[in-house]
């Protein structure tokens, strides 16, 4: 049953906008966005894009083969990706709580929760399957992983806010987007590549959802809307930051170009702050002009860092390519 929305009205001060307010407002979109994201999305097969004839007993109980790296053709990086990939979405109890506790589990919204966490949970099933059948990673190592970062859960940045929750997603489904795709193209194998295809298709119109939902919160709430985008792209950090070693291994996939700055920048938020012409909304209280001259000294700054971060990482490539010439 679709919950009439609170009528839009500008002279309405931000305080007005409560989270049970913009949750009662935007129940229709939300209904919008649900029915489109039903009709375009695809079901697809975990179980099909895993070369089961590949897998064998490892060693422990069934006494089989232990694990070694030289068993996958998966690169370095690959590996590294697809682990820190697959222990984000592994997290996937915590996220569906966060999100059901802040949007509910009635109406519009609630159906949406469970469809996005019953896609999401397609994607962990499919790469830990398509890991241990090519053995692409130590088994051992990937469970103790999983337990050390499921046990520490995860709290959202933005849980205190409705806003920043929507907008931070809006953001985030892109960058797991681009961090699936590229992990894809990096892993040496073209089965791996077409099953983070079909993941990242997923993620895309997760993200399309949000940033639809994103555009309807600055027609009705402006001010708001743009403060909470400032605050999530000044602050952004992705999920998984809590996965042991995440440090050392975003630095391998920022190195690798799968994800870094310039991608962060280029790819993930000037297109999502495009499509919603942020920067050019008008009519603006002085919390949302200010919010806006924030985000823009931001991306300035941000450009300028990710123009730094190609210049070393050229520098650092063309050291190693030069030292394999030498071997």
């Amino acid at each position: 049953m679709t919950i009439a929305p609170v009528q839009r009205n500008a002279s309405l001060g931000s305080s007005a906008w409560t989270d049970a307010r913009l949750i009662m407002a935007l129940e229709e979109v939300v209904e919008t966005e649900l029915n489109r994201h039903l009709k375009v999305a695809k079901d697809w097969m975990p179980h099909e894009f895993v070369p089961w004839s590949q897998g064998r007993d490892f060693d422990g109980v069934l006494g089989g083969e232990a694990w070694a790296v030289e068993q996958s053709k998966v690169t370095p990086l690959g590996r590294v990706s697809l682990v820190v990939n697959l222990l984000t979405e592994d997290n996937l109890p915590s996220y569906h709580h966060e999100i059901a506790t802040m949007f509910g589990r009635e109406g519009a919204w609630g159906t949406w929760v469970h469809r996005w966490t019953a896609e999401e949970g397609r994607h962990g099933i499919a790469i830990r399957d398509y890991l241990l059948a090519t053995r692409a990673v130590d088994p051992n190592e990937l469970e103790r992983a999983r337990m050390s970062h499921m046990s520490e859960g995860f709290e959202s940045d933005n849980s205190h806010s409705m806003l920043q929750s929507v907008a931070y997603v809006a953001f985030q489904e892109l960058a797991t987007r681009i961090s699936h795709r590229n992990t894809g193209h990096s892993s040496g194998d073209p089965l791996c590549d077409q099953l983070l295809a079909k993941i990242a298709n997923d993620e895309n119109l997760h993200m399309v959802f949000y940033r639809n939902l994103l555009k309807a919160a600055l027609e009705i709430a402006p001010d708001q809307a743009m403060r909470a985008i400032a605050d999530v792209v000044t602050d952004f950090r992705m999920p998984g930051h809590g996965i042991p070693g995440f440090e050392r291994a975003a630095a391998q996939i920022a190195i690798g170009g799968v994800y870094n700055l310039r991608i962060h920048h280029d790819d993930v938020l000037q297109p999502v702050l495009r499509h919603l012409k942020v920067m050019e909304i008008g009519g603006l209280g002085p919390d949302g002009l200010r919010a806006q001259d924030e985000l823009g000294v931001f991306l300035g700054g941000l450009d300028a860092q990710a123009t730094k971060f190609d210049e070393r990482q050229a520098a650092l490539l063309a050291r190693r390519a030069a030292r394999k010439a030498a071997q």
